[in-house]
């Protein structure tokens, strides 16, 4: 399928062919019939991505102190690469549209394929997958072209529900582009008497054909007009829907307000404020949040769980829903908005058009609304009779730290890769040379030409994965975590025996040189040890997927590691696992952690895993005390034995050299069943990390995965 998309870093865009994506549970496929192009908002972010990258960084200082942070923590060298990544992504545009539903969910109600339905939160594609609860159906008589307003429209009645102007009162709308010519539509289909403001007379005059009073800005006339309007009154509230740098639009709204109104700010505008004008009035200061209540939160958008109608009337749905009602009783009209419509195929001069066009308001995008395919898109040919490997998965670890570190370990290109979104996918091929970008698992999983799948999805896409390409008799790469519940480890386990294949875990700090050398110190087996380990992780900010409780948290999607290279380093399994947590969040979201682990030879390890450190603080420190010898590794840079530095010719995390094994143990020169054996092994132990943390007691870690010595 095609979609519009652009780069981060210079701001070029391009129509690209991309698999088409696959819903979720909680999630809609939908063909695109119509997208909207949100003048004022996609203008701006093209402008940004056009700009320098001091100029990006003087419009996003946020973003600048989390570089800055990012350096202190993890080297500057990997804050550029990480920099650099991220600047030559590609995103995609557009997030209000209308279409044809194709698949649903297993978990999706209401919505059946042949549904009409206005969509938010997907881009300009020919098909896209929706959060269920934002895929609204069309009631008859209501057009594409006005349904694909919807998501535009939900801010607009956002930003009117946080002014909860009462029937009869009177609002001012400052800033008449495409959200104030809703918001101003809006509110008179409400009942209210609208005062519409704007610097340019074409925009006051379509304002003021809809029914609104229109007023060109004129400063203390514009003020002076309004006070005339309202009886000497002011309006009950002042909705700022224009985008400008500047705060003159809420200052100058502090003098139109009535006292003890409200003014609402929707557009993206300064708000330096002074003080005094606002206290006197005791002027009530609003932000409007996007479409409404749901926005940007998990449960709502990605869980498609939706908010009881009597605790929360209008969420961004119902916000939706009640545009489109208001459309279809005929008392919201919108067509003569459509300025431009293009095809796909004419993205760039779309894009150019509202760049361009001072009169350009409403530009749409129409599509062929042909069957959509999921046939593989091929960028190079591959050789007949090749066999070779297959990625699933191309997130930032993808690209910034696994195929790297497959390259420097010698392994060759793959030869098909696959994403859940299908841009990141081809973007990643593009990037590092593989041959194919293919629509699912099970598209790869059918492919001759792939013998090992490297799984580096989400958490809880990797027991499914690892147990359907077992059954398909693929080698698997799976990254860590293994499984994520011990159901699923049983399931892994059970595919694995009945497979001749080989299943490799990411683990790959065991295989750092820093270990290596510890071990060579330690000896595999022997007296007791006891090992330290302090982790320093640092916070994630709320939306990041590890605070997602489907992808098991940081225990089971972190510590983990830990648990394997401390069980690594003593050279046997977890007997007995004792976790312990904060109790700040949700069992499985703790940040804080002590998980202390006993082994049968008596040795013992304490993991301490915190997130409140500070920014300068190495984030891994590994103390190692027994068999006559003190190792103390630092972030995996630094080592030290018995009070000595050891000079390190290759400091790292061992990701190359876990590839390099993994390699080596399918070409048949090694053995990995010890490997593979201490895979299994850590993951129980981390599962039975959750059981103590659920049971409060020690949990003795299942005695199938115990027993032998990790000697290879």
């Amino acid at each position: 399928m095609k979609q519009v998309v652009q780069s981060i870093g210079d701001g070029s865009l391009r129509v690209v062919e991309v698999p088409t994506p696959t819903c979720g549970p909680a999630e809609v496929l939908v063909s695109t019939t119509r997208s909207l192009l949100s003048t004022g908002t996609e203008k701006a972010v093209r402008e940004l991505a056009s700009s320098s990258l001091i100029d990006k960084a003087k419009a996003r200082p946020d973003l600048v102190r989390q570089v800055l942070k990012k350096a202190r923590t993890e080297g500057l060298r990997n804050t550029v690469q990480a920099v650099r990544t991220r600047l030559d992504e590609d995103m995609p545009l557009g997030y209000s549209a209308a279409g044809v539903v194709l698949e649903v969910g297993s978990s999706v109600h209401g919505l059946t394929p042949g549904t009409r339905v206005a969509t938010a939160s997907a881009g300009h594609a020919e098909a896209q997958v929706v959060p269920s609860l934002l895929a609204i159906p069309i009631p008859d008589g209501v057009t594409d072209e006005a349904a694909a307003f919807g998501a535009v429209a939900a801010i607009a009645m956002q930003g009117l529900r946080q002014a909860d102007v009462q029937v009869g009162g009177t609002v001012a709308v400052v800033g008449l582009g495409l959200v104030g010519q809703l918001t101003a539509r809006m509110a008179l289909a409400s009942g209210l008497k609208v005062i519409g403001v704007d610097l340019r007379d074409w925009t006051v005059d379509l304002a003021a054909d809809a029914g609104a009073i229109g007023l060109v800005e004129e400063g203390q006339g514009t003020t002076d007009a309004i006070v005339a309007h309202t009886r000497g009154r002011g309006v009950d509230a002042v909705l700022v829907t224009a985008s400008t740098k500047s705060s003159d639009p809420v200052m100058a709204a502090v003098e139109r307000v009535r006292d003890r109104g409200t003014v609402v700010v929707v557009g993206d505008v300064g708000v330096e404020l002074a003080r005094t004008p606002f206290y006197m009035k005791e002027v009530d200061v609003r932000f409007a949040r996007s479409y409404g209540p749901g926005r940007y939160e998990r449960t709502y958008e990605e869980y498609g769980i939706d908010y009881p109608i009597g605790q929360v009337r209008w969420t961004e749905g119902r916000n939706i829903e009640a545009y489109l009602d208001l459309v279809a009783s005929g008392r919201l009209r919108v067509d003569d908005l459509v300025t431009h419509v293009f095809g796909i195929d004419e993205a760039e001069r779309a894009y150019e058009t509202i760049g361009e066009d001072p009169r350009a308001l409403a530009v749409q995008f129409t599509y062929s609304g042909q069957a959509i395919g999921r046939e593989p898109i091929s960028l190079r040919p591959v050789t007949a009779g090749h066999k070779g490997s297959g990625i699933v998965g191309a997130g930032n670890y993808a690209k910034m730290t696994f195929l790297p570190a497959m390259k420097k370990a010698g392994l060759p290109s793959a030869v098909a890769v696959t994403s859940s979104s299908g841009l990141t996918a081809r973007h990643l091929a593009e990037r590092h040379d593989v041959a194919q970008v293919v629509a699912d698992v099970p598209s790869m999983l059918a492919m001759d030409t792939v013998d090992t799948v490297f799984v580096l999805s989400r958490h809880d896409s990797h027991a499914q994965i690892t147990c359907d390409a077992l059954a398909a008799g693929k080698h698997v790469f799976v990254e860590k975590p293994l499984a994520l519940i011990e159901d699923e480890l049983e399931s892994v386990l059970a595919s694995l025996e009945a497979s001749e294949r080989v299943l490799w875990g990411g683990f790959n700090r065991r295989h750092s040189e820093a270990i290596q050398q510890a071990k060579s110190t330690l000896g595999g087996t022997g007296e007791p040890l006891v090992i330290t380990y302090r982790v320093s992780a640092g916070r994630l900010p709320e939306t990041h997927w590890y605070k997602d409780r489907r992808q098991g948290g940081r225990l089971l999607g972190e510590v983990c590691h830990f648990i394997d290279l401390a069980s690594w380093v003593v050279g046997m399994p977890v007997d007995e696992v004792v976790a312990l947590g904060s109790g700040g969040s949700e069992l499985l979201l703790q940040e804080d952690l002590v998980i202390s682990l006993r082994f049968a030879d008596g040795s013992i390890a304490t993991v301490t895993y915190a997130e409140h450190g500070h920014a300068s603080t190495s984030k891994e420190r590994l103390d190692i005390l027994g068999r006559g010898h003190t190792v103390t590794i630092d972030d995996f840079a630094k080592l030290s034995i018995d009070g000595k530095d050891v000079k390190l010719s290759a400091p790292g995390k061992g990701h190359v050299e876990n590839l390099r094994l993994f390699n080596d143990v399918l070409a048949g020169a090694q053995d990995g069943t010890a490997d593979t054996r201490a895979t299994i092994a850590s993951t129980a132990a981390a599962l039975a990390a959750v059981r103590s943390l659920e049971e409060g007691t020690i949990a003795k870690v299942d005695p199938r995965v115990g027993g032998q010595p990790f000697t290879r």
